[in-house]
């Protein structure tokens, strides 16, 4: 990845600069909390879904069923193919594969395949294991995780020796080449104490088990969850935990260490995780008696403390849990659902969302789950009895707003306000969805555009404006249909995994390219620009490949350039999908025209405010500033910067003024230390801090140049 060739200490607002971070799928339902929201397209609105020019541009075969959500990184080097934006697909068939995101190539850019028919290794056969839930072949069924960072991808496949035995294997690979990185694989081994096999120790016994539920990385540590084979044998829940570096197994739990039953699967979903690394599981039917000085929690909610291995913090049970294990209508078909503090309460403001096969939905207070109440649910912050269907597979947030999409009933979408959920659906969709629903995707420009991606038990993919599910926008056939299959959106396109391939669905209607929208680099924030701001555009067709410049940045990239009133733009990163450029530094004031140069093709011009001083600090994906703390670490939840330390921001829009800068961290003027011209990164601004006495926590920084205030963005403070 270009990102790896970067300065440390800058590799974050490289990302920023030179392609659009913002739109990585790096993990199921793209963030740790599983929202399924992806907030930075700019492409796909209700118009341009709806008019008629959206359809499947093209489909890539593979060797097997893809159960697992496919995942997307741009900007990925490929030795001897360049740089290409990249969609990842894992298979049944124990096959990884690395296809251009963009173009249809006839060939993936890598492929490999854990299996040795002549050595006798294949993929685990459904007959041998005797259930046929997921059939003919059982390889990598779970959603992989990358870690954009090492450039690793981590993902579990499961294999049938010549000998008869079962192995599940923890593989980490190069994103560039699909190389094992170095002690990857890892044999997936595990034992606690406990009685529920009969003994004192629990094992880990691999024909029991399928890694069902999405990988979780989480500060450092690859989290596996594990379900079983059709409820088959002594089983239980598992979460296994390994050093993402090293591979080494850090932590081990399960939730019916003296009895049994239990799994993890949430319908494909992978476990959730909070800012303060803690981990939320939803467990299927099995052995519950925690309320009785036990510690089996089948059927509940758990929170996991990560602070030394994995422990219980809390957890939840509805009251009548054993009904729901017993008449197969228990919890653990859906996933963890963390909602973002704004939708919450004064009295709860950090709440969870998940579901049953019951059709019941649960709405917790992640700071007191509620343990276990015999005669109803009260203790929890809601429960809505019977407001959907049967539900397999997570719910989706956006816009104050919780989507369902349960067995045999309609796409509902309930609203939050004052911390509840709405009694009844505040819109659905006309169509009803049979078998066992779907497990649907947002996508949106910030808090506008939204539409509703979900893919329907009969092979279809469906399009519906979030703001109103009675709207449907778009629906066309798939190649086939996979149980529990969620799409991705990226960059303009969506992607499904099908039983064979990859269909990839985006406009037809842009062969001749056109500018979509001009956003500030520093997030991707609509606005005024100053002169030497860098700025993100976004269209189709801007450019015939993807590359980077080098500075100082170049006119001409790949036969494509940017002119702003007449001017040549200097270009760091082209693609087809997405430029990022320099505003010149000569732009004066006021309305200025924006056109793009592809080859011999003029594409349409777009208009642009320009004003003397427009601040914009980067941020990430969840609009936390990209800062650079005193000991060099980046800042963040996990390296917070310390009071009376050194804090170092990067912006852009600083125009041509010299006027002093200021600051502002947690409603408070602080110190700036100095402003310089970050080295080699052209119109990018450095500005350092002086952290106050806070205590621990978040807290937005803004800066000023000449009274024009920027963008807010979070500082973590605290000490390590």
């Amino acid at each position: 990845m270009v990102i790896g060739l970067m300065r440390p200490t800058h590799s974050v607002l490289m990302c920023a600069l030179f392609w659009s971070c913002h739109v990585s799928v790096l993990t199921y339902h793209n963030d740790l909390a599983r929202t399924g929201q992806n907030l930075n397209e700019t492409l796909l609105t209700p118009a341009s879904v709806s008019s008629g020019q959206f359809g499947r541009l093209f489909t890539y075969a593979v060797d097997g069923q893809v159960y697992a959500q496919p995942l997307y990184l741009p900007g990925v080097i490929i030795p001897g193919k360049g740089i290409h934006n990249v969609v990842f697909v894992v298979t049944e068939h124990d096959s990884v594969y690395a296809f251009d995101a963009d173009n249809y190539l006839a060939a993936p850019l890598w492929h490999v395949s854990f299996l040795d028919p002549a050595a006798g290794v294949t993929a685990a056969s459904a007959a041998d294991l005797g259930c046929a839930s997921i059939t003919p072949e059982i390889g990598i069924t779970s959603t992989p995780v990358i870690d954009p960072a090492s450039g690793a991808l981590y993902l579990v496949a499961m294999t049938e020796l010549s000998s008869g035995n079962f192995q599940h294997q923890l593989h980490a690979l190069d994103v560039a080449t699909g190389a094992e990185k170095p002690g990857s694989p890892v044999e997936i081994q595990a034992s606690v104490p406990g009685r529920g096999d009969g003994n004192t120790m629990v094992q880990f016994k691999p024909w029991l088990y399928k890694q069902r539920a999405g990988l979780l990385l989480l500060n450092g540590v690859v989290y596996t969850a594990w379900s079983s084979h059709c409820d088959a044998g002594n089983y239980h829940g598992w979460i296994i935990g390994y050093n993402a570096r090293t591979l080494q197994q850090a932590a081990v739990y399960t939730d019916t260490p003296n009895w049994y039953a239990g799994a993890f699967w949430q319908g494909g979903a992978g476990p959730a995780a909070d800012a303060n690394g803690n981990i939320y599981v939803v467990s299927a039917n099995g052995t519950f008696d925690t309320n009785l000085g036990g510690s089996d929690l089948g059927d509940s909610i758990i929170k996991l403390s990560t602070g030394n291995g994995l422990s219980v913090a809390d957890y939840f049970t509805p009251y009548n849990a054993d009904e729901l294990g017993d008449k197969d209508i228990d919890l653990g078909s859906s996933g963890a659902l963390l909602l973002p503090d704004a939708a919450g309460s004064s009295a709860h403001p950090h709440l969870l969302v998940s579901g049953s096969k019951e059709g019941s939905v649960y709405l917790v207070d992640r700071d007191n789950l509620g343990h276990f109440q015999p005669e109803g649910n009260s203790q929890i912050v809601q429960s809505l009895a019977d407001a959907v269907g049967p539900l397999f597979g997570i719910p989706v947030y956006f816009n104050n707003t919780v989507y369902f999409s349960a067995a045999h009933d309609q796409v509902k979408a309930f609203s939050l306000q004052g911390g509840l959920l709405s009694a009844v659906p505040t819109s659905a969709s006309s169509a009803t969805f049979a078998e066992l629903g779907s497990v649907p995707s947002i996508s949106a420009n910030g808090a506008s555009n939204g539409i509703l991606w979900t893919i329907d038990p009969a092979a279809q993919l469906q399009a519906y404006d979030a703001a109103n599910l009675s709207n449907q926008l778009y629906q066309a056939n798939l190649s086939s249909f996979v149980k529990f299959s969620t799409p991705i959106i990226a960059n303009g396109k969506v992607y499904v995994g099908t039983l064979n391939g990859l269909d990839v669905f985006g406009l037809h209607d842009q062969a001749a390219g056109s500018v979509a929208a001009v956003v500030s680099a520093a997030g991707f924030r609509p606005g005024p620009v100053a002169p030497g701001s860098i700025v993100s555009l976004f269209g189709s067709h801007l450019a015939q490949g993807v590359t980077v410049g080098s500075p100082p940045w170049p006119k001409v990239l790949l036969g494509t350039s940017v002119f702003v009133n007449g001017v040549a733009a200097p270009l760091a990163y082209v693609s087809p999908t997405q430029i990022n450029a320099q505003i010149p530094y000569q732009t004066p004031a006021g309305q200025a025209t924006l056109n793009v140069v592809a080859g011999d093709r003029v594409l349409p011009p777009i208009e642009l405010t320009v004003q003397p001083i427009a601040p914009s600090l980067f941020v990430d994906a969840q609009n936390h500033v990209v800062a650079q703390n005193q000991d060099g670490a980046a800042n963040g939840a996990e390296h917070p910067a310390a009071p009376g330390t050194l804090l170092t921001a990067y912006l852009t829009g600083q125009g041509l003024n010299q006027a002093p800068i200021t600051a502002m961290l947690g409603g408070q003027h602080v110190a700036v230390v100095s402003s310089l011209t970050a080295p080699t990164l052209m119109g990018v601004i450095e500005v350092t801090i002086k952290v106050p006495a806070l205590e621990p926590g978040d807290y937005l920084l803004t800066v000023g140049i000449g009274g024009v205030v920027s963008n807010a963005a979070a500082v973590s403070v605290g000490v390590n």
